[in-house]
């Protein structure tokens, strides 16, 4: 009887591991409307190499991360013309979180000046060339706070495009790959890079959750 009762105790601990085991697996895999979300938002965060230096800096801390690049971030996602500190400030909290300690320059910068007349603030035109600073997702893993992501960063140069020309280039703005205008789809330029992983720079971006909203906390180069 004894056997029994101990028999039975091992199978109940065994089948409660396996229920656990199921449930962390389950909150382990990250769904469809996670990646929209982190898609949307490295968008927002994801800049120009000819305007802020690097489209994604590396930093260990966001209140280390490249100045030009955040602030340049800040221009890139507020609309309208003139706008009041008070907007930046928002703009400033909503993309990188309340841990980031750095207030917007009040004179302005080079991305939005101040103008002492009107005392607003006027968001600057950014001229920008034929090369996009592009990147896609190529794992994502829920951390306990949020997600670890790799990203693959290239360029896409258009500036032959009217020859037929479309140039997918590393970071180093060495061409991998030439494709037509036809051929440059999403899907096609993602299969190049695929192709040819070893040839191109990536970075882990580690995001965490704060407040209902992701914020990037870090960002390290892999290779």
């Amino acid at each position: 009887m004894k056997k029994m009762i101990v028999t039975i105790i091992i199978l109940f601990i065994i089948f409660i591991s396996m229920v656990i085991y199921r449930n962390s697996e389950k909150e382990a895999e990250v769904k469809v409307d996670e990646v929209n979300t982190i898609e949307e938002y490295m968008g927002k965060i994801y800049g120009w190499k000819e305007v802020t230096n690097e489209a994604l800096p590396e930093f260990d801390n966001i209140n280390n991360a490249d100045e030009k690049w955040l602030w340049g971030t800040v221009r890139e996602n507020i609309d309208g013309y003139e706008i009041g500190y008070e907007d930046i400030e928002n703009k400033r909290k909503e993309l990188f979180g309340n841990e980031m300690t750095k207030e917007y320059p009040k004179d302005g910068t080079e991305f939005i000046s101040y103008d002492k007349e009107s005392k607003k603030y006027i968001i600057n035109e950014i001229t920008l060339d034929a090369i996009n600073d592009s990147y896609f997702l190529n794992k994502v893993e829920k951390t306990k706070n949020g997600y670890t992501v790799e990203i693959i960063e290239y360029l896409v140069d258009y500036t032959n495009s009217e020859k037929d020309s479309i140039e997918i280039k590393n970071l180093k703005e060495e061409t991998i790959y030439k494709l037509t205008e036809e051929e440059a789809t999403e899907g096609n330029i993602t299969k190049v890079i695929k192709e040819n992983l070893d040839k191109f720079n990536k970075k882990k971006v580690t995001l965490e959750k704060e407040n209902e909203k992701i914020v990037v906390k870090k960002v390290e180069k892999e290779n």
